[in-house]
């Protein structure tokens, strides 16, 4: 029997090559797809060698062409970071908007199944706590971080339409706070931030007072809450996340504990619309897709934590 045949856009990248990897061992054969605008060639390196395995440097925001059966796409290019859209406000539209219109008109002409990379940012900073799937979200369309919330916020809209329209079976993953090994360094969220400036003994930079919560969910268990999605048969978004709360302030102490450093924490002023608290509710995860998070936040530090010091001595090497 023929192997199933699969394109991850944005492969390249934090998520999507956590995925190829996984999808490759899971018997796909495996087409990713990256402009390197923020992916990385090292985080798919080892997969390179692999005969079921297909790197394609293009933009999703051009057409895409690719011959022969596709029997599922995931589009997960665009930048995620909010040091990444801030730095590339009009790519990052551009990819949620043109790049997720032509990896659905791929999925429409190949039957494939489509499965979205969307994000807890289409909540914004909500006034709903925690976030279910059914609230619409409080957006600043033209504040800083909208470039990146409207962007996701239009590729879900533009999914469903497909979906309605044209038959798609489509899924959305609304994805909250994830983080793990291949972060990049420079990547600009709390995490990385934390981690850099401890294991070099420098300040953790803490937004306001510290106060806001996040929600972190380990790459691993995201990647198994992704691929319940897309075998299931639900085609409304669903969130995939931890629901354990933890305020900023916490985190940098326990960073601080884990890496042994000698850091301390300074305070800075609070970014435009950053969002106060951020929580999923994962009832409809639980149920529909038998999915829960399964590793805690200091047990799924301590690898990334690993993962990061041997990059670091690698990179000193």
């Amino acid at each position: 029997m023929a192997k199933k045949v699969i394109l991850i856009t944005g492969g390249a990248g934090f998520i999507g090559s956590h995925l190829c990897e996984r999808l490759l061992k899971e018997g796909f054969k495996v087409i990713c797809m990256d402009n390197l605008i923020t992916g990385n060639l090292e985080n798919i390196k080892p997969l390179l060698k692999d005969k079921n395995f297909l790197f394609i440097k293009h933009d999703v925001t051009k057409y895409i062409e690719i011959k022969g059966r596709i029997d599922y796409v995931l589009h997960f290019a665009s930048p995620a970071s909010p040091c990444d859209y801030l730095k590339l406000p009009i790519q990052t539209l551009k990819v949620g908007s043109l790049g997720t219109h032509n990896t659905l008109g791929l999925a429409k002409r190949k039957k494939a199944k489509f499965l979205l990379a969307s994000t807890s940012e289409v909540y914004g900073d909500p006034l709903v706590h925690p976030q279910p799937e059914s609230y619409w979200g409080n957006v600043n369309p033209i504040g800083l971080r909208g470039v990146y919330d409207e962007a996701k916020r239009f590729a879900e809209a533009i999914t469903m339409a497909y979906h309605r329209v044209h038959k798609i079976d489509t899924k959305i993953a609304r994805i909250f706070n994830t983080y793990g090994e291949r972060m990049r360094i420079d990547d600009g969220r709390v995490i990385p931030n934390f981690i850099l400036q401890a294991l070099n003994n420098q300040p953790l930079t803490v937004y306001g007072k510290g106060t806001q919560t996040r929600s972190f969910c380990y790459i691993q268990d995201l990647i198994e809450g992704i691929l319940k999605l897309m075998f299931s048969q639900i085609n409304e978004p669903i969130n995939l996340g931890n629901p354990l709360e933890f305020k900023i302030l916490d985190l940098a102490h326990l960073i601080i504990k884990l890496t042994e450093s000698k850091s301390k924490i300074i305070f800075k002023p609070l970014p435009q619309d950053d969002p106060c608290r951020r929580k999923p509710d994962i009832r409809k995860a639980k149920k529909i897709l038998n999915w829960k998070p399964k590793v805690n936040l200091e047990e799924g530090l301590i690898r990334t934590i690993t993962w990061f010091r041997n990059k670091k001595e690698r990179e000193n090497d």
